[in-house]
């Protein structure tokens, strides 16, 4: 049986900004259940035809999150345990997945072990909690111990995995979020970071509670086959990808993105059936509409997205191509607080919304492009064409990133049929010929999505 991510189309929140949450936790003040604002997006979510929704971080943290305090419950600027208990309910009500942000590789140093090491020192029994944690100096904050902060960041404490108390207290929270809040899965954080034997004890406990349970990771580099296997994860961030999807527009160099799907998804790809995790955007990166020079881009980009192997995912704001960069390093201005009425009557390409619906819609329809195979059929600098096909199904998509229209005549990449019917556009077909078809014109920043009849 198929897993449910492979009809996902996925939309990603950051809660603490779009939620318009203090950029501090003051650890005093009552639950403020902010994420009630979410109710209100739930028709705009349904608009995009989106069935899946990647929520996080959500629990008591410090600042942003990603320094946990407390796994147990949900970040008081956000709400309370029932504020997230009733919003899942909901969702899933209105056939929206949930899955939350899984933090596991470190914590903040308001996280109450560590905090008991800054009050006992040397006589804390959670000393074994915390990687490299050492009384032969001093950390960069003053105290008299070392430790080991993730990627050089010193309010972020690398948790010891290898402790069985810690895993274990991980765990408990891990199956309090199931059982209470009821979510469909987990987004690790830095999957790259944690042990292979942490991720295998983690799919065992989550299958055991939900066998459809899904687990996916982000991973920056590396060969994703070390974390996506029947032992560890379902997938991982597709960031090979992430930055063909951008650059080969800018450069007018689809062979970019070509090399990247061939060598993922190809005839003998390294991916090939793995439900890898593709994204435009995120909460740690520049906003798409950002990266791209020409906004009309933003059109060919998002057909790839939909249309290339793996499932898709919308960050919150970018279907109005709305801009966003780092600034000194900060993320702020990736993550902003956003209220759903100002931006549909100010979003800089409202068009952009039913684009994405349209494409929504028809990935939902498709076998082909839920879990077909994929076969190149033809790129140049500025146009890209490919199969996906399954055994019911097959689909012909070309791209054309050129400021005019194109006309091309292409191998049908099908032994069977006779003509190819434009999705994008009902009602338009294209015959076939010896084998061959011929597009007469393929509209200038678009693209056509070719259904075998």
């Amino acid at each position: 049986m198929t897993h449910w991510a492979y009809d996902a189309v996925f939309y990603h929140i950051y809660p603490l900004g779009f939620c318009g949450a203090p950029a501090h936790n003051d650890f005093c003040a009552p639950p403020t259940p902010r994420l009630e604002q979410l109710y209100a997006w739930i028709d705009h979510l349904h608009t995009l035809e989106v069935n899946a929704l990647y929520l996080g971080p959500l629990f008591e943290s410090s600042r942003h999150g990603y320094d946990t305090a407390d796994y147990y419950h949900v970040d008081r600027r956000l709400g309370a345990n029932e504020t997230l208990s009733r919003l899942v309910s909901v969702l899933h009500d209105n056939g929206i997945r949930v899955i939350l942000d899984g933090v596991f590789n470190h914590v903040g140093r308001d996280f109450w072990a560590f905090r008991d090491v800054l009050q006992h020192h040397e006589h804390s029994v959670y000393g074994d909690w915390f990687r490299g944690l050492s009384f032969n100096g001093r950390s960069p904050y003053g105290d008299p111990f070392t430790y080991e902060g993730w990627n050089g960041h010193y309010d972020l404490v690398t948790l010891n995995l290898d402790n069985p108390a810690v895993t274990s207290h991980l765990f408990r929270a891990i199956e309090m979020w199931i059982e209470v809040f009821n979510i469909d899965g987990l987004r690790l954080d830095v999957a790259d970071c944690l042990d292979k034997p942490f991720m295998r004890a983690l799919r065992a406990f989550c299958q055991a509670r939900n066998p459809d349970f899904w687990l996916m990771g982000e991973v920056i580099h590396g060969d994703y086959r070390q974390w996506v296997n029947v032992d560890t994860l379902h997938a991982v961030t597709n960031y090979e990808c992430y930055k063909g999807l951008y650059s080969s527009l800018v450069d007018k160099n689809y062979f970019e993105i070509a090399y990247a799907l061939r060598r993922q998804f190809g005839e003998e790809g390294l991916y090939r059936h793995l439900p890898l995790y593709n994204f435009a955007d995120n909460h740690d990166v520049d906003r798409v509409a950002s990266s791209l020079q020409n906004p009309a881009h933003l059109y060919p980009l998002y057909c790839l997205l939909f249309t290339m192997p793996g499932v898709p995912s919308i960050y919150y704001g970018s279907e109005w191509g709305m801009a966003g960069k780092k600034d000194n390093g900060s993320d702020t201005a990736l993550r902003p607080y956003l209220d759903l009425a100002t931006m549909i009557q100010t979003g800089p390409h409202p068009e952009l919304v039913g684009t994405l619906e349209k494409l929504s819609r028809i990935r939902h329809t498709s076998p082909a492009l839920k879990y077909g195979e994929y076969r190149q059929v033809y790129v140049n600098h500025e146009q890209l064409a490919f199969a996906r096909y399954t055994s019911e199904e097959a689909i012909l998509v070309v791209l054309n990133a050129a400021e005019q229209p194109v006309s091309l005549t292409l191998d049908a990449p099908f032994r069977n049929g006779t003509s190819l019917t434009d999705l994008l556009k009902p009602g338009e077909t294209f015959p076939i010929h010896n084998g061959k078809v011929h597009l007469d014109s393929v509209w200038p920043h678009w693209a056509r999505i070719l259904r075998l009849s």
